[in-house]
């Protein structure tokens, strides 16, 4: 009974059939892992991470588009165009992240989100939150690090 008083106040269902989540749900151990609730919350934050990227970019490129630097100092100049390469590189890196929000939304539509690539286990919650693109589990990416370095090292 408690669990269905759980439910009714964590999430409903809009007209199209689409879980609406209370805004203060978080996902928990005790329910059954990657239920309809949970990928609704995964999904609503990947999207917000994404539309956030895309805002700062658009954020970006505004600023790009001002015009070229024009700083009559030297120092200045060459301060201003390791910025703006900063913030080039930045957007690379969140250009590639997006894809990998991607990645995950896909996952999601596939009922494959939340478990391990390599082990098929699944993903700790905790990790998902921490990281909602994450493929594998922690014992997974450590086991991969660590091959990875013993590869770099021979």
């Amino acid at each position: 009974m408690a669990t269905s008083a759980k439910n009714s106040t964590a999430s409903e269902s809009g007209s199209n059939g689409e879980i609406i989540l209370d805004d203060d749900y978080r996902p928990s151990p005790d329910e059954e892992f990657m239920n309809e609730r949970q990928l609704a919350y995964f999904k609503r934050a990947l999207e917000k991470w994404k539309r956030d990227i895309i805002e700062e970019s658009k954020e970006t490129l505004a600023h790009l588009q001002d015009g070229p630097i024009q700083d009559a100092d030297l120092n200045d100049r060459a301060s201003s165009e390791s910025n703006w390469g900063l913030e080039l590189r930045t957007r690379d890196r969140q250009r590639k992240l997006t894809s990998k929000i991607d990645a995950a939304l896909r996952r999601i539509e596939e009922g494959e989100y939340g478990y391990c690539q390599v082990t098929g286990e699944p993903i700790s919650l905790e990790r998902l939150e921490a990281r909602p693109i994450a493929t594998m589990s922690v014992e997974a990416q450590e086991a991969h690090e660590r091959n990875e370095k013993i590869s770099r090292d021979q």
